[in-house]
């Protein structure tokens, strides 16, 4: 169970997290109706990033430090990756 200040929330264990990936990727593809995406790679780090960022930061209070262990980054490639997603 993952337990934030704001909310309360289960992990399912039925589903894993690149399951949802491929899930979200199948619907965005079906939704490109035979176009060629540009710039995927970029688009789905942007996508995914920012919000695990948030969603980390909201998770250790704002805890820069705690937030770039749990990340598996240092605290400096954190502070850059929060400013070039606003979150300074």
């Amino acid at each position: 169970m993952i337990t934030t200040a704001h909310e309360t929330k289960e992990v399912s264990s039925s589903q894993s997290l690149g399951e949802s990936v491929r899930h979200s990727l199948r619907q965005y593809f079906a939704q490109l109706d035979g176009q060629t995406p540009a710039n995927l790679y970029g688009l789905v780090l942007a996508e995914v990033e920012k919000p695990l960022l948030e969603m980390v930061l909201q998770l250790t209070n704002g805890n820069q430090s705690k937030a770039a262990i749990i990340l598996g980054i240092s605290r400096g490639t954190l502070r850059k990756k929060m400013a070039i997603y606003g979150l300074l």
